[in-house]
């Protein structure tokens, strides 16, 4: 017989932002004990619940009791359990283990020798007698970074816990873990539900706890409802609910009936950025702001209560009273912030530490100037404007709002600035020099923006690498991973090079302060988070055969892949590629310096035809490269098809006349620059490849 399982751990308040993960967790291991155990009838499904004081799970066709098991235990081989006709200590010992005689041990071929071992029957066993053993086993596994003790109690958890249930079908099973005893009993809201709540059925749980309780259990069914009621709300508005899913998720984990409730503001602290605001109301209040059609705050908010009431004015005359103060304390910060300018601070970033083995924020922001100065003259950019930018940059990091709200440096810094009257293009350069701020995320828009971006984040990267502050498995204290990942991207929007960027960064730094081999580090570094971020939208050798060939002048790569993918389904592309493979392989093999074709020692016809072949789809590639047509170079490879197949079929390469053999490889060198000149062919993995891995 089976029946649905029911185990609830009752608890205080779950730490909010670690709830979801909590109960995911605690329902996954409860199902995989109960699978390894063989309770299970079939495929495991269950059912995850929690809420702020509870963490529960509903698993479907569990077991009461174990099937009968046919258990082998493996013993000595015959070879070392019998000496001299008798039987040896470790035979003895076996069957002593056993708890048998020797004559009920039997003999058995495990595959490798003849070995003594004892079958018997292993009785199943009862759900009831295996639990215990498995909701310990749960409650350990479960990714705690912080464990509390309360009364006088030596168990440990996240929170106090208080109550446990573990019901299958309508039968309380005997159970206890961290030093409760499980009861058919529960609770439901700390303030609408009265008394306990009996759960006579464990089908019955979520619908109990929701009628008597006042309680959705289910946290995807919790956070779908606040989502839904949120978004109505707005509508009627006609606004949008600022909100992300990190927000939403939170708010889920508060509560346990949510209540969606209207509350506003005072129209006058519109007048503070909505930067500011929306940060405060998100961070500090968990409200959720309302946006109107263009984007802007609008002194309306929408709070979740985890309280039904009659009449929800005082709650919400409440949650506008702590908001207001909160709101004022932000309009103060930024009044106070506009009584200086920018750069009347910049004298006090001498004493704010970047780094103590590179020095302050006001010895950065000289290199940051020196760096985008010299990328703005390669982009053509305005010098004055990202000297101005760069010089600015960082001066927001003295103010009172970015110390409150560290999130909103660069955004401050652009309001500070217009407020300075510094010129539009500055004040944007000097919140977007952050972009990219994650994967995805917006380029600056103006070359003065991406001159001091690319300062930035590679400043960082040759400074913090140089010290020896590299990147350790999942560790990267100072993000250059993400840094890595910005300059990639705008280096292949940008007629950039790698190294020449690499080396202007390094150099202003003092002398031998950075480690010598920082710029060959950082410039492997950098390329191989290049081609993880390729390959999401190409394949792994379209992306190698690609950057085996340019690694300095990214802004070719995007055009380049895609020409690359489209050579890959051309009819003679597999054979084009086994023909590179070959020739790279004869002239690896065979070593010879640059050299020029002999056209008087070429005898046979196919090598002749060959070299005319490899003459004219010159005549076609050149010019496709100088003008960045690079999907024309590839396509005029097609034509030589036939000729490469009839050279490799008629002709010996490794002729005994070393003049001769010399032409062709020279003759080989001349088209494997051909054929390799957009990207290594010999890279790429072509149809007969795949069959043959297969």
């Amino acid at each position: 017989m089976t029946e649905t399982l029911l185990i609830e751990l009752l608890t205080e308040e779950l730490p909010p932002k670690s709830l979801q993960n909590l109960g995911q967790s605690f329902a996954q291991a409860i199902a995989i004990g109960l699978e390894k155990n063989q309770l299970i009838d079939g495929k495991t499904t269950y059912t995850t619940y929690a809420t702020p004081r509870r963490l529960s799970v509903s698993i479907n066709n569990v077991k009461n009791i174990q099937p009968d098991m046919s258990i082998t235990r493996k013993g000595p081989s015959v070879a070392n359990a019998i000496k001299d006709g008798n039987p040896t200590p470790a035979l003895l010992g076996f069957a002593r283990s056993c708890q048998v005689d020797i004559d009920k041990l039997s003999i058995i071929n495990d595959g490798k020798q003849e070995i003594y071992a004892y079958e018997f029957t292993q009785h199943g066993q009862t759900l009831e007698s295996l639990i215990n053993e498995i909701l310990d086993n749960a409650v350990k596994k479960l990714p705690i970074p912080k464990v509390m003790r309360w009364g006088s109690s030596t168990h440990t958890f996240v929170r106090p816990v208080h109550g446990l249930m573990v019901i299958h079908g309508k039968n309380l099973i005997k159970a206890s873990t961290l030093g409760l005893q499980s009861r058919n009993k529960t609770l439901g809201h700390r303030f609408l539900s009265q008394g306990e709540i009996i759960i006579n059925n464990a089908d019955e749980y979520a619908e109990s706890l929701k009628q008597q309780g006042f309680i959705i259990s289910s946290f995807d069914e919790r956070r779908e409802f606040i989502q839904s009621q949120l978004n109505q709300y707005a509508q009627k508005l006609n606004t949008t609910v600022a909100c992300d899913d990190s927000l939403l998720d939170e708010v889920t984990a508060l509560v346990e009936y949510p209540v969606i409730l209207q509350a506003k503001f005072e129209e006058h602290f519109l007048s503070v950025p909505q930067e500011c605001l929306i940060l405060t109301m998100q961070q500090n209040q968990k409200y959720f702001p309302l946006l109107d059609k263009n984007g802007k705050l609008t002194n309306h908010f929408l709070l979740v209560s985890n309280m039904k009431a009659e009449n929800p004015q005082h709650i919400i005359l409440g949650n506008e009273k702590v908001l207001r103060a909160r709101l004022s304390d932000a309009e103060f910060f930024y009044k106070q912030d506009c009584k200086a300018s920018l750069f009347s601070r910049l004298p006090k970033l001498e004493n704010v530490v970047y780094h103590n083995k590179i020095g302050s924020q006001a010895e950065r922001v000289e290199r940051l100037i020196k760096i985008s100065t010299a990328i703005a003259e390669k982009l053509s950019a305005n010098i004055e404007q990202t000297r101005r930018a760069a010089q600015l940059a960082k001066a927001d990091l003295l103010t009172e709002m970015v110390g409150e709200f560290p999130e909103l440096q660069g955004v401050m810094g652009h309001y500070y600035a217009l407020n300075d009257s510094e010129d539009k293009t500055v004040a944007q350069a000097i919140e977007q020099h952050y972009y990219p701020r994650f994967a995805g995320d917006s380029l600056p828009e103006s070359d003065v923006g991406i001159a001091v971006a690319l300062a930035d984040k590679l400043e960082t990267l040759i400074g913090i690498w140089g010290i020896g502050l590299k990147p350790t498995g999942d560790k990267d204290p100072y993000a250059l991973r993400r840094a890595a990942l910005g300059v990639m991207r705008m280096l292949m929007l940008k007629k950039l090079n790698l190294q020449e960027v690499l080396e202007i960064v390094f150099n202003t730094f003092p002398d031998n302060k950075l480690s010598a081999n920082t710029i060959n580090e950082v410039s492997e570094f950098m390329m191989a988070r290049l081609e993880i971020m390729l390959q999401s939208d190409f394949s792994h050798d379209e992306v190698a055969s690609v950057l085996s060939v340019e690694k300095q002048n990214l802004n070719d790569i995007p055009n380049k892949l895609a020409a690359v993918a489209s050579f890959k389904s051309l009819p003679e592309a597999s054979a084009l590629i086994s023909a590179n493979k070959r020739v790279r392989n004869i002239l690896k093999k065979n070593p010879i310096d640059d050299g020029v074709v002999d056209k008087s020692l070429l005898q046979q016809a196919e090598e002749l035809a060959l070299y005319q072949a490899t003459e004219e789809i010159a005549q076609s590639i050149t010019p496709a490269l100088s003008n960045k047509d690079f999907n024309a170079a590839l396509t005029a490879l097609a034509s030589i098809k036939p000729t490469v197949d009839a050279f490799f079929e008629q002709v010996m390469v490794m002729a005994e006349d070393e003049k001769i053999r010399n032409n062709r490889l020279y003759l080989l060198q001349k088209l494997s620059m051909q054929m390799n000149a957009v990207a290594d062919i010999s890279l790429l993995i072509n149809n007969s490849d795949d069959i043959a891995s297969n």
